[in-house]
């Protein structure tokens, strides 16, 4: 490691990889530091029982040729590299209930989305139409989403439109509502706070095309490391950034809990906001942006389940399920009580490479509030960093699996017998291994009654600190992506930046 780089980067999650990528294709001197022993934030895969599992990547939307993440991975250099599947083309994602036995598909293709599910609502066509069509046009108004380098202006009214009153707004239906909404968990909606663009920009991208990652969602990281090294780039495992170094109010330095200080000209944090505010100092932030990152609510956290199945024993499924109790629950099922949870989730398969008719293993997620795990919150756990939460908290994993393999049981009859080992993370998991406040799955809470509150710049007031990751922007892959390029382009020109994605993407 070098005494001093143009540009240090804390935090080695998707937007610190593609930013130090771009940076260092520009000629930057790039050092990427990472807490823990593996790269990649929720690109993380792990291994129980000699199988794969991801920890937030379960599938990835617009790669298709000249789609907008196609577009960007071409540019960073990963996407020949990459090894997909594509997902069922008339059912990527199921949306279904107890006591229904219909399945409900989202379908690629907007033509497409609306000719599945005519199916089963024959009469909304116009209103399927509409929702696509509504769909299509939000996005539009997000110029990056395109890769448009005209200027970013956004639109009150769009922020401001609430994505349960819209849906709700288009038909009468109330089993269709439920179906638009069903996946709704991909952004964690909330009833009265969650944006139609986050709705939109969450789902648009799976409708243009769905792709798994075959033996997990860690090859990105692989790629984007090997092209950051291609441009002279560097990372480094096991440096816990712990503070950082100012001479003459000026940032100069990041401090690791090993006692190493890394010097640079400018620095982008990839972790938590709230903590770089803590690393940082409370002193070198206004006190009213102090308080109000610090007061921000964040996205709920997860509870998942990772089965091995034995051999040949159940199917694999080419779509995810987003299952619910009840179709009244796909707004609420974050709210549901201890008796009641989980009252809706999400299933997801991994796909190998030398994938047949059988799944090797199934990843079930849920909605869990961090209080429920609150009384072991000053342990911490990784594979850098082991330590043993403790007899309550192994009895307390074992009762949420059985609860929680219990509902799973009644829309998978039979599954119980194929499984050979079941593996259970919690918010604690989460916290530990992505970083994120209490664990939470997709950064701050945005809401569309005051859209601009959970608004943080890329660009700080410290002249050459930056933000990235899902918390600036938007969250998942696409969303992080384009947030990397939005804290690139505060550094080396918005215009010039996207005018060279685009003439290298259109060569």
């Amino acid at each position: 490691m070098k005494k001093k780089y143009d540009v240090v980067i804390v935090g080695s999650g998707l937007g610190g990889l593609v930013s130090s990528i771009i940076l260092a294709k520009e000629g930057y001197s790039v050092c990427v530091l990472e807490k823990n022993n593996q790269f990649g934030g929720n690109l993380q895969t792990f291994v129980r029982d000699k199988t794969i599992f991801d920890t937030g990547v379960h599938y990835i939307g617009g790669l298709d040729k000249e789609q907008n993440l196609y577009s960007y991975f071409k540019y960073i250099g990963i996407m020949d590299g990459l090894r997909l599947k594509r997902m069922d083309e008339d059912a990527y994602d199921i949306i279904s209930f107890d006591n229904d036995e219909q399945e409900y598909p989202h379908a690629q293709g907007y033509d497409n989305f609306v000719k599945q599910l005519l199916k089963y609502f024959p009469d909304e066509e116009e209103s399927l139409k509409a929702y696509c069509q509504k769909l299509i046009a939000t996005c539009d108004t997000f110029p990056l989403y395109n890769l448009n380098n005209s200027d970013v202006k956004y639109d009150p009214e769009v922020l401001a439109q609430n994505a349960k009153e819209y849906i709700d707004s288009i038909t009468q239906n109330e089993k269709l509502r439920a179906v638009l909404a069903g996946s709704n968990f991909l952004y964690a909606g909330i009833a009265d706070k969650s944006p139609l663009y986050v709705h939109a920009l969450s789902v648009n991208s799976y409708m243009q095309s769905a792709w798994r990652c075959i033996n997990g969602g860690s090859q990105i990281t692989k790629l984007l490391i090997k092209q950051l090294k291609k441009y002279g780039g560097e990372t480094y495992k096991y440096k816990e950034v712990t503070g950082f170094g100012f001479e003459d109010n000026k940032l100069v330095s990041a401090k690791t809990k090993g006692g190493t200080e890394v010097f640079g000209d400018i620095f982008i944090s990839n972790i938590e906001p709230k903590t770089t505010l803590n690393l940082i100092g409370k002193d070198k932030f206004r006190k009213s942006f102090y308080n109000r990152v610090q007061g921000l609510e964040c996205v709920v956290s997860a509870f998942s389940l990772y089965i091995v199945f034995k051999p040949n024993t159940f199917k694999y499924l080419n779509h995810n399920y987003y299952h619910f109790k009840d179709s009244s629950l796909v707004w609420q099922s974050m709210h549901a009580t201890q008796e009641s949870w989980p009252e809706g989730y999400m299933a997801s398969m991994n796909v190998s490479a030398k994938q047949d008719e059988y799944a090797e293993s199934m990843t079930l997620i849920t909605t869990m509030d961090f209080n429920e795990v609150a009384q072991w919150q000053h342990t911490y756990n990784t594979a850098a960093e082991e330590t043993d939460r403790g007899e309550a908290y192994k009895r307390f994993k074992d009762q949420k699996t059985e609860q929680f393999l219990k509902e799973v049981e009644k829309k998978f009859p039979g599954i119980r017998d194929c499984i050979k080992s079941v593996h259970a993370s919690t918010p604690l998991s989460y916290r530990d291994y992505i970083g994120g406040h209490n664990g939470n799955l997709y950064g701050y809470v945005k809401d569309s009654n005051n859209p601009m509150k959970t608004f943080i710049s890329a660009k700080t007031k410290i002249d050459n600190l930056y933000f990235t990751g899902q918390s600036i922007n938007m969250h998942g892959v696409l969303g992080v992506t384009i947030g990397a390029v939005v804290t690139c382009g505060e550094i080396v020109g918005k215009d010039y930046l996207i005018n060279k994605i685009n003439s290298e993407v259109n060569l």
